[in-house]
């Protein structure tokens, strides 16, 4: 669970989370991560700290995608689910991932958006956003995928062992740089429906923003067909 400037809410959304899995009869651990906030998210995170409940916090601001990262390697289970700390995607929705993976043999299961099923309380212009987006990626990446950028994510260890440290991205376009890899590297990706309560949070979509991930993108693309980067790291 990757934080940042979420101390208002932290403590309550991690035993929110907490309370969710003690309720499914498996074994399970919680990694918060606070990207550095400026705020007091850790201290109010660390409240909900329990022995199978560990937070962490970068010393700086580095991006959703370090944190995520970072997070992983203080990890331990054969399955690993992304879920972003501010619960616009209620924990409970791991059981449709997980549902998925079972039924399509799936290695990756991401939350879609776009997908049928979905329901999304979230902005008009975030939609837009999104619809653009996808058609970038579709253009140039032919990926089999209607989202990329989704809150919830479940990876079976083995995906992201195969291929975390070679993800370059640690902002804007972190998501579909670790998904393009998954699915060069062979591995079956499925998509589930989600429920989005959109909380308000969001900042203003700027054209600096909008630069940002478009140049990450492209960055990826580069790597991927020009440079060949990723078949020449192991």
């Amino acid at each position: 669970m990757p934080m940042y400037n979420e101390e208002l809410s932290a403590a309550r959304n991690i035993m929110e989370t907490d309370a969710y899995f003690s309720g499914r009869g498996i074994g399970y651990e919680i990694i918060v991560m606070d990207d550095g906030s400026k705020d007091l998210t850790y201290d109010s995170a660390a409240k909900a700290g329990k022995e199978h409940i560990k937070v962490f916090k970068l010393p700086v601001n580095e991006g959703k995608g370090e944190a995520l990262r970072t997070a992983f390697n203080k990890s331990s289970g054969d399955l690993v689910m992304f879920l972003d700390g501010d619960l616009d995607i209620h924990p409970r929705q791991f059981e449709a991932l997980f549902e998925v993976m079972k039924k399509d043999g799936a290695d990756v299961v991401i939350g879609s958006k776009r997908h049928p099923l979905s329901v999304l309380n979230y902005p008009r212009n975030r939609k837009i956003l999104s619809s653009g987006y996808f058609f970038i990626v579709k253009l140039l990446f032919g990926l089999p995928l209607k989202d990329t950028q989704t809150g919830i994510k479940l990876f079976r260890r083995e995906v992201l062992e195969k291929t975390f440290h070679k993800v370059l991205i640690k902002r804007y376009a972190f998501d579909l740089e670790l998904l393009i890899l998954a699915h060069h590297s062979g591995y079956k990706i499925s998509e589930a429906p989600v429920v989005v309560d959109y909380k308000g949070k969001y900042g203003h979509i700027t054209m600096k923003l909008i630069f940002k991930m478009l140049w990450d993108t492209l960055a990826v693309f580069y790597r991927l067909y020009i440079l060949k980067y990723y078949d020449k790291i192991s």
